[in-house]
């Protein structure tokens, strides 16, 4: 079995489960806040001043309409048809007609149907201003070509010419999807959200299923429309799967911080916004007593959700130690002054967040600078591995992102390895998908234990390596 289809069968195992994964493969998905961007920040397809001009104008065989790829060609032309055939953001506004969408709407008090709210449309299809739309633009393409690479209405007519360029198609609009921060902005900005589009806990109170995102799992998943080779590099640089991930974990934890930090979206009336909280800390049955100790908070709190904390610590932890330690140290500050434990009572939490997230994008400038060499993988994953041997991932959601991520890891490790070695992994991996199988009834030891197994696969492959 392949590793791509283990982390397939995971998300459509859960997928039939309301409160897990469905979202996984339906760009339903909005959350939390990003921080201000960056003054040479790209500016966000949906935020364009340009024109949209609708997938039509795309799907012409000569151009990305073809049934296959192209032979002797560095660009595919058959993007288009892997778009309409199988990826699901073209199905992303069809969602808006199902029943479970028209409950929501109705619990919510909505003035329109899903499929004309904006609250909707913003994630579910690329939704640009009315007066940016163009004659052949169409809501019901869902998050289509331009929802990703940018309105085209100045670049669809140059981006073929002999002297185009990757920069002269950025200068007209074109989004750069190559730049791991600014990818990791846009997937984020809807499969977790951005200060523009929020799905607050009173949406998923409504019906909105839980959300869980792992860039580079999402990204391998989504079936791919270009081919990274000797071109794409020297037109593009250099693409290094794992830095992406750790880019979009750095960044889902900016995100979840901006948002905890805003005084509008991080209010509920009375109470904070409890989306960036653990879901599991409140939605267990009061008669499960299985609360333990983690990050110095007692038991009766509501913690904060550090699924994407966890990775970025471990990963810290192995490329750059000399940060780890004080890192770790604000992660449990920020901890114990929401919870108000002894020693923190008067601090100010969102203070802490702030300084958090400050440590967070010193961390995001190193990732995009550092080169993930195999001694970094080989250390990332037995460090993923031995955080959840110490009792790391007792909570769903960090045990759920630990599996993401110690996939991605892996696949990239068994490119190059050995196929017996990466057969074994493959079936601990497998195993360890089933203990994740219902978040409702999600058992630690169980995740531990097939944690266990697979160190043993590992060091029994570094050892037969020497």
């Amino acid at each position: 079995m392949k590793l791509a289809h283990v982390i397939h069968d995971f998300f459509q195992h859960c997928s039939h489960r309301r409160a897990s994964y469905r979202t996984f493969s339906l760009p339903l998905l909005l959350l939390a806040l990003l921080a201000a961007p960056a003054a040479n920040s790209a500016v966000m397809p949906q935020d364009s001043t340009h024109q949209s001009l609708g997938v039509v104008n795309c799907a012409s065989s000569m151009c990305h309409g073809a049934i296959s790829p192209w032979k002797d060609s560095h660009i595919l032309h058959n993007e288009y048809s892997t778009w309409l055939r199988l990826d699901k953001h073209a199905e992303a506004y069809n969602v808006l007609l199902g029943d479970d969408s028209k409950r929501i709407a109705r619990k919510l008090g909505l003035a329109k149907p899903a499929s004309q709210e904006k609250i909707c449309l913003d994630c579910h299809a690329h939704n640009p201003a009315p007066e940016k739309r163009g004659e052949r633009f169409s809501l019901s393409d869902g998050v289509s070509c331009e929802g990703c690479h940018g309105p085209a209405e100045q670049w669809i007519k140059t981006h073929t010419k002999a002297t185009a360029t990757h920069a002269s198609n950025l200068r007209d609009g074109l989004y750069p999807t190559d730049r791991p921060v600014e990818v990791a902005k846009l997937c984020l900005s809807c499969h977790l959200g951005n200060e523009k589009k929020l799905v607050t806990h009173r949406l998923m109170g409504a019906g909105h299923p839980r959300l869980a995102f792992d860039l580079d799992t999402f990204s391998a998943i989504q079936p791919p429309h270009y081919r990274i080779d000797k071109d794409w590099q020297e037109r593009k640089g250099d693409y290094d799967g794992v830095r992406l991930w750790a880019i979009g974990q750095a960044m889902a934890v900016r995100t979840q911080l901006a948002t905890l930090a805003d005084p509008v979206q991080g209010r509920d009336g009375l109470f904070p916004e409890l989306v960036v909280f653990d879901c599991h800390a409140c939605h267990h049955p009061m008669s499960d007593k299985k609360w333990q100790p983690r990050q110095g908070t007692g038991p009766g709190h509501i913690r904060l959700n550090d699924s994407n904390l966890l990775m970025l610590r471990n990963i810290v932890r192995v490329v750059n130690p000399a940060r780890a330690a004080a890192l770790s140290a604000q992660i449990q500050r920020l901890h114990k002054s929401i919870a108000g434990e002894t020693g923190m009572q008067g601090s100010d939490p969102l203070a802490e967040a702030r300084k958090l997230s400050a440590m967070v994008d010193e961390q995001i400038v190193f990732f995009e600078k550092r080169h993930f060499s195999g001694a970094d993988l080989h250390a990332i994953l037995r460090q993923l591995i031995d955080e959840g041997l110490a009792n790391g991932y007792t909570d769903y959601a960090g045990a759920e992102q630990a599996f993401m991520a110690i996939a991605s890891v892996a696949n990239y490790l068994q490119k190059t390895g050995d196929p017996g070695v990466a057969r074994d992994i493959n079936l601990r991996l497998a195993a360890m998908r089933k203990t994740l199988s219902n978040d409702e009834h999600y058992q630690p030891a169980q995740f531990k234990a097939e944690l266990q197994k697979l160190r043993l696969v590992i060091a029994g492959s570094a050892a037969r390596a020497q």
